[in-house]
């Protein structure tokens, strides 16, 4: 019966797995496809005014509280122990919660729509910045109103390929109806309209999902639970929202439209790879959950051990060749953008080690908050948001991106101390050394990459073409250095994985 279990929370980890992986590839395309549209067709300005927008609004989730991941972490149990009535109550509890959240969120886009264009009037008139803010702020405010409880609902179940499903729709729907809406010269404000409409299906079909699939509803559901970390979660919220959107709110306040632009596009690359590097955390993060839930603590160490060593390996190869590939790459995506300087290694550099740093501290991360220590976490989250703040503030008039890429940096350097150390000593209850040799060798593995890629025959970067030539003998250097490192020092984590990989081919061939 246990094994019949764990069969099955494989299956539902690679589902999962599968459908995260083709949502970032499609997300990173969109990611990539929008923006240089934007710039090409209204400027780089517009792209600025629009990337910076939309990260006001996301402050919105402030009021969330950090109260999403407590509710996802309180489903683990009821669901693990079939106790529909405990699902229910948690669910009308966050579907309540998340309803107000949406009324005051309408009462938020009135209050940036008197103070916002005060900090872009010289560019854009009143009508024209207010407009936008109502047009892209409408996907958000269907997210909590409809779908939000349903999601983490949907996650919690280990069912995370559904919303990834019905995002990969909307997506390539966006992205057609762009190129479309294109050629019909439409403005700036219609392409939002329409994104965002497309974008209200999403939390709409998750609603309908559950409700059908599960028999759930929420309007007749008169219990309430009284979520005991709710606020627990706070410090870890903001210190999240706050690290997404410093570098874009302290540029719009003391730089210009147009380096938020030149921010956003470098961050197109960098969050790309971020997205993809998640799928392997979005995955797991349930799969933990359950195992911390039923008290599996040797099987939890071991498939955390192994996890460990498979995601290192991942994130060393793709970050280490963003590092060496970035500038050349936005130097064939910006070509004939003369509006502004998009050519900024050190700013590129930067911003890659501080979502290096970032990257590296997500199994601990994603462990700790399935385990629910929100709490015990709380005060490394209100260091990490004031370091961030404070240090892109002394730095920003001076060096402009360079300074608040520094700000990033410092802040997710401490973070992550402090989530690696929590995780060993609390949740797995291991010796640290058994991540710091770990992330020794990443560092090696860096370091020897940057060092032999300095020897290829690099072609010119004059197209996409030939910078995808570079970047596949980049590629290629990583993963020989990252592959014959790891069989020299991370031996029994790989037979780990290669007995996993064996139990899957035995039992397909028994299956036929």
């Amino acid at each position: 019966m246990q094994e019949t279990k764990r069969n099955m929370r494989s299956k539902k980890t690679i589902y999962n797995l599968a459908t995260n992986l083709i949502l970032q590839l499609i997300m990173v395309a969109y990611g990539f496809i929008i923006p240089r549209i934007i710039i090409n067709k209204f400027g780089s300005d517009v792209n600025g005014l629009v990337v910076s927008i939309t990260q006001f609004l996301a402050y919105i989730s402030l009021l969330e509280s950090g109260f999403g991941p407590v509710v996802k972490s309180v489903l683990y149990r009821p669901i693990a122990e079939n106790n529909k009535e405990e699902i229910l109550g948690i669910l009308k509890t966050s579907n309540t919660f998340f309803n107000r959240i949406a009324k005051i969120f309408i009462v938020y886009i009135i209050f940036l729509s008197i103070i916002y264009p005060l900090f872009v009037s010289k560019t854009y008139g009143a009508f024209f910045t207010i407009s936008l803010i109502f047009i892209i702020s409408i996907s958000t405010f269907a997210e909590y109103y409809f779908g939000m409880t349903y999601r983490l609902f949907l996650q919690a179940k280990q069912k995370t390929y559904i919303i990834s499903l019905i995002q990969i729709f909307t997506y390539i729907a966006c992205i057609g109806l762009v190129f479309l809406l294109v050629i019909f010269g439409i403005n700036i404000h219609l392409l939002k309209l329409v994104t965002g409409i497309v974008f209200v299906l999403r939390p709409v079909l998750q609603n309908i999902y559950v409700k059908k699939k599960y028999n759930i509803n929420l309007d007749k559901e008169t219990k309430v639970v009284d979520i005991k970390q709710k606020w627990d979660g706070l410090a870890q919220h903001i210190a999240a929202v706050v690290n997404g959107n410093t570098a874009t709110t302290v540029l719009t306040i003391f730089r210009t439209l147009g380096e938020v632009s030149i921010y956003s596009v470098y961050f197109l690359v960098v969050n790309g790879i971020k997205q993809i590097i998640q799928i392997f955390s979005n995955s797991v993060d349930a799969a933990f959950g359950d195992m911390i839930a039923k008290d599996e603590k040797e099987n939890l160490n071991i498939k955390f051990s192994i996890y460990e060593v498979v995601y290192f390996m991942i994130t060393t190869i793709a970050f280490t060749s963003t590092l060496v590939l970035i500038t050349p790459f936005i130097q064939v995506y910006t070509r004939g953008v003369y509006d502004e300087d998009y050519i900024r290694p050190l700013f590129g550099i930067l911003l890659v080690i501080g979502n290096y740093i970032w990257a590296l501290r997500l199994p601990y991360s994603t462990i700790t908050l399935a385990a629910g220590h929100f709490k015990e976490t709380r005060v490394g989250a209100w260091v990490e948001t004031l370091l961030n703040i404070i240090v892109s503030l002394l730095l920003v008039i001076r060096f402009g991106l360079e300074g608040v890429a520094v700000g990033t940096i410092v802040a997710m350097l401490v973070r992550t101390i402090e989530f690696v150390i929590h995780a060993n000593k609390h949740i797995l209850h291991r010796d640290v050394w058994h991540t710091t040799r770990k992330i020794i060798l990443v560092m090696v593995q860096t370091m020897l990459i940057i060092l032999l890629t300095r020897f290829l025959p690099y072609v010119n970067n004059s197209s996409f073409m030939k910078w995808i030539i570079n970047a596949i003998m980049v590629t290629v250097i990583s993963i020989v250095v990252v592959v014959v490192t790891n069989l020299m020092f991370n031996k029994d984590e790989l037979n780990g994985i290669k007995k996993i990989l064996n139990r899957v081919v035995k039992k397909r061939k028994r299956n036929k």
